[in-house]
């Protein structure tokens, strides 16, 4: 089973190797961007996009209100440990 965790691309670092920072429920960790960048979505177009992060990589994107629902559920687990 595969994790997707959300977060929110808050800084672009290199557009040539597709990667970012992205902020995860306040921890900001670099990420490549390379499974979400096409021709319409430029690395620049993708700042501010909230998306899934696993393992590194940004797989694809969600809408905010489904991010801070996830979220808040992701919270609730990790608090019954």
């Amino acid at each position: 089973m595969c994790l997707g965790i959300p977060g929110q691309i808050v800084e672009i670092t290199d557009t040539q190797k597709k990667l970012a920072i992205v902020n995860v429920a306040g921890v900001k960790r670099q990420v490549n961007i390379a499974c979400i960048v096409d021709e319409q979505h430029t690395p620049e177009a993708c700042l501010g996009d909230w998306v899934l992060v696993h393992v590194g990589f940004a797989m694809n994107r969600i809408n905010e209100e489904e991010a801070v629902e996830t979220l808040k559920l992701l919270e609730e687990i990790a608090a019954m440990s």
